[in-house]
């Protein structure tokens, strides 16, 4: 029973470990992330378009600098930042609730089943949050010095636009292909929580600290690696989705069509005129951000959970 309430109590220290692990992330990996988006939709078959071309990732990141300054590469870093941190923290929140409540009804024959579930649900509400901002931080990404419709002036007047000009629904464009890559966050947080069980018990195994707490076990390095190779084993699968989803949340063009009607609108037309290759665009900064940032959000997210719970249990 009173193990029962020590746990409900840690809850909201979950949700403050993940802000401040989020927000650290994306402020580093942010430039990484302009130029991904811009690879994302540059399909190399307009030949007026407003995205630049760029050979690789260095040589955009470098020309982003060079033509439109730091204001180039932190584009969209406001709504990143404000829909990433805030429906992090309110799916990882639920995530927790949503494993104990699965838990009850488990085996321990199943025990894997209620990190899945709980991520697939915690996935979805992330989702939901985070597509209108997602959305703005899209199209301010691709505002370029070659952009020819009235730039929106910040992440205000891009919703206030938006609303006007679109309507209420178009924030939610994309939310489609979205929702399918729920299934890269069960595959991220299962696979994190199922080394961080494997790597605890071969450091437990046959010494004397088999039953001693897991964050005592584990250290930065063993974070570093479990954010890691959990990420990148969720990119390759679902990577397209993203692809998909930054070409539907594009601005319309100036007559106020969208460029794709829909999800399998954009399907048929990058596997008839880019291949295979198409559903990957971006996928290098992609990797430059995930590998190093998984660590760092691990580690972040694991050390300010210890600290928290070591003061509370001090308090």
């Amino acid at each position: 029973m009173e193990a029962t309430k020590h746990r409900q109590k840690l809850q909201w220290e979950y949700g403050v470990a993940t802000l401040a692990s989020r927000f650290s992330t994306v402020t580093i990996n942010h430039p990484l992330d302009v130029v991904q988006t811009r690879f994302q939709v540059n399909d190399g078959r307009r030949p007026f378009s407003q995205i630049p071309r760029y050979n690789n990732t260095a040589h955009a990141i470098f020309t982003i600098a060079r033509l439109e300054g730091l204001r180039g590469l932190y584009a969209g870093f406001l709504a990143g930042a404000v829909g990433s941190t805030i429906s992090s923290g309110l799916g990882l929140l639920y995530y927790v609730k949503a494993k104990q409540r699965h838990a009850i009804a488990m085996s321990s024959e199943e025990k894997y089943i209620p990190d899945l579930a709980s991520a697939m649900e915690a996935g979805a509400l992330v989702c939901l949050c985070r597509n209108p901002f997602s959305l703005v931080k899209t199209r301010l990404q691709l505002q370029t010095p070659l952009h020819q419709a009235r730039p929106y002036a910040g992440l205000y007047d891009a919703f206030r636009t938006i609303k006007r000009e679109e309507g209420f629904s178009a924030l939610f464009r994309g939310i489609v292909p979205s929702l399918f890559m729920v299934s890269y966050i069960a595959i991220h947080v299962t696979v994190y929580e199922e080394l961080r069980k494997t790597i605890v018990n071969l450091k437990t195994k046959g010494s004397k600290i088999q039953h001693q707490n897991p964050d005592q076990i584990l250290n930065s390095v063993d974070f570093a690696v479990l954010g890691a190779t959990s990420r990148v084993a969720a990119i390759f699968p679902t990577y397209p989705f993203q692809v998909i989803r930054t070409r539907l949340q594009q601005r319309p063009d100036s007559d106020g069509i969208p460029r794709y009607r829909n999800s399998w609108h954009i399907v048929k037309e990058i596997a008839r005129f880019e291949g295979v290759r198409g559903f990957y665009k971006g996928i290098t900064p992609n990797l430059l951000i995930n590998i190093p940032v998984a660590s760092m959000t691990f580690i972040v997210y694991e050390n300010v959970l210890k600290l928290l719970k070591l003061a509370k249990r001090n308090d």
